[in-house]
């Protein structure tokens, strides 16, 4: 039988509860382990809806108990940074969600956190895992595009409550940190460098950007659109332009089966991709870089360049 990692969820989180603890439990090398919640009430609903075996009042409580070999953290942005030193220095391995920490120092003090106890850290951008976004690799790497000039990645969708956490700027919220960090992720998955000059434009809702729109270029010429938003329907989309074509990838951070359409010498195809599941192979890969001591699919210096190009953002956008 393959091993499995058993995982301790810090924060019973929407995120957690309907995607990454639904993804756990079908990795064929992940076993879901323990939860911890403050909230009585979110720990008696985790108890009811999951499988643990174990539920904790506190965070460090979980971290204590040896048989917790990786721990997930889907916190408020502001907490990852103390709850992944403290998962480090326990010897845990961390899946943290995005964004892995709101500046570079946090980063910096997290890495090495990881480093110095030997465990793996990882940002947790499941759309890496899905099929779209191998195949879009692929296509590249075939130059069926020739050489890419432009980028134009959007992620958008409507907020209305007020009270949400992903409004409240002490937390973290606002529309770039919360959904614009994939196109930026994506951006630079692609450029494998940071840009040259930035620029940047934003609306306020709340004290945080609720709708933000930044262009950058990089040093080969290539202009690249950032767009993030709270504030309209939701619009998930990337446009890459090339010399030779153009691919327009729509779902770009979804594992939907809707084709990537390619535009080339005045006709479009329609690219197929298999259907997955990115939050079961996102468990899995996590799982298996710490079973086969492997390195994460995300790494952390390209995770520090990210967050340094969001916070070059954001001060353009003030």
């Amino acid at each position: 039988m393959e091993k499995r990692i058993n995982f301790g969820i810090l924060g019973y989180a929407r995120i957690a509860r309907d995607k990454v603890i639904p993804g756990i439990l079908e990795a064929r090398n992940a076993n879901l382990y323990a939860v911890a919640s403050t909230n009585t009430a979110r720990r008696r609903e985790a108890m009811g809806a999951y499988p643990f075996e174990k539920a904790y009042d506190s965070y460090q409580a979980l971290l204590d108990d040896p048989k917790v070999h990786a721990v997930y953290i889907p916190l408020p942005n502001s907490m990852h940074k103390e709850w992944a030193i403290k998962a480090a220095n326990a010897g845990k391995h961390i899946l943290c969600e995005k964004p892995l920490a709101l500046s570079l120092d946090d980063v910096d003090a997290m890495t090495a956190a990881a480093r110095e106890n030997k465990v793996l850290l990882m940002e947790a951008f499941m759309y890496r895992f899905t099929t779209r976004t191998q195949k879009v690799k692929e296509l590249l790497a075939e130059g069926v595009i020739g050489e890419i000039r432009h980028i134009n990645a959007t992620f958008r969708f409507l907020l209305e409550d007020l009270s949400d956490i992903r409004l409240n700027a002490s937390l973290g919220g606002g529309s770039l940190w919360d959904v614009g960090c994939y196109p930026v992720n994506f951006i630079g998955m692609l450029m494998v460098e940071e840009p040259t000059d930035v620029c940047a434009l934003k609306a306020e809702r709340q004290e945080v950007d609720d709708s933000l729109s930044a262009v950058l270029r990089y040093r080969n010429g290539v202009i690249a659109t950032v767009n993030s938003g709270l504030d309209s329907h939701s619009c998930m989309f990337t446009e890459i332009n090339g010399t030779g074509g153009t691919l327009l990838i729509q779902d770009t951070f979804d594992d939907t089966t809707t084709p990537i359409l390619l535009v080339k010498d005045g006709k479009a195809t329609e690219i197929r991709v298999a259907p997955c599941k990115r939050y079961v192979r996102e468990a899995e890969g996590f799982a298996d870089a710490i079973l086969n001591n492997r390195p994460a699919a995300v790494s952390l210096e390209e995770t520090r360049r990210n967050i340094k190009v969001i916070l070059r953002i954001l001060e353009a956008a003030r």
